[in-house]
């Protein structure tokens, strides 16, 4: 039998080459990255340990007060001492006559010249003054309501005074000249209450460089008062009239507190007012 893969010229068919055909393969793409789904978690409910930490101070407090109060409530009162008792400071009976301490001098107790009669303490007339035409004072003394009205602010300064507990104010008015006038007021408070004849003095020394009424300068200290100082004012003119002229005074030693008027006609000399400021200091 002949083969059956001839050909005519009866050689044999050569067999046939099958090319291989490769076909590229690409590779898979990756597969998208996915997070493993996992179940939600519930958050933490907050301020549960603080609630229970302030709960257990509380009540830690409370017990330990209440426990406190039972001991004490326990034991036994402590008695309070005798309220009278021996060998006092005092002495049982009064020191002879030849063993009672000398009072203070009034240079150590100074409320001692105060304490008497303060109209005694003001500076005396000079010779040949006369009694002021406007007698303010009466026999030396001058009331709260009748010192107030002196001032601009009439209301406002005896209600000022009578709560700094004024005590009394002695004064003293005379003439001089033809036409000067001079007015002396020692304002004392209570005892004790220095600070109001501080307080009063420094009002009207702050005031005396802002007055209205002309003063309107720092003015000049009084030697050895320590915040005294007296002022000279400007004239007052006005048409018709005489000029006029004033310096005051002003300090304060212990619970008193001094001022001190001039008027005239003519210029007032620094030493005038000086002087009779320095007078009227020694007294006090």
């Amino acid at each position: 039998m002949e083969p059956k893969d001839t050909i005519p010229d009866g050689s044999a068919e050569p067999p046939v080459q099958v090319e291989a055909q490769v076909q590229a393969v690409e590779p898979p793409a990756p597969a998208p990255m996915v997070a493993p789904v996992t179940e939600p978690v519930k958050p933490r409910p907050r301020g549960r340990t603080a609630l229970l930490i302030a709960a257990a101070a509380v009540l830690g407090i409370a017990g330990g007060t209440a426990v406190g109060y039972g001991v004490q409530a326990d034991r036994a009162p402590t008695p309070l001492p005798a309220l009278s008792q021996p060998n006092l400071a005092y002495p049982a009976k009064a020191l002879p006559a030849d063993k009672v301490p000398d009072p203070l001098p009034v240079s150590q107790d100074r409320q001692r010249k105060t304490e008497g009669d303060l109209r005694e303490l003001l500076v005396s007339k000079p010779s040949g003054a006369r009694n002021a035409r406007f007698p303010f004072p009466t026999k030396g003394w001058m009331s709260l309501d009748a010192y107030a009205r002196e001032f601009e602010s009439e209301d406002y300064m005896f209600e000022t005074l009578a709560e700094a507990d004024v005590r009394r104010i002695a004064a003293a008015n005379w003439a001089q000249g033809q036409y000067r006038d001079v007015a002396i007021r020692l304002v004392q408070f209570r005892s004790g209450a220095e600070l109001g004849a501080s307080d009063h003095a420094n009002d009207q020394l702050d005031y005396m460089p802002y007055a209205k009424d002309g003063a309107g300068n720092e003015g000049d200290p009084i030697k050895g008062s320590g915040n005294g100082r007296y002022f000279l004012y400007k004239a007052v003119n006005k048409p018709g009239y005489l000029p006029v002229y004033q310096a005051r005074a002003i300090a304060q030693r212990g619970d008193v507190m001094f001022d001190i008027s001039i008027f005239d006609t003519v210029p007032i000399s620094k030493k005038d007012i000086r002087t009779l400021a320095e007078r009227q200091l020694e007294r006090l």
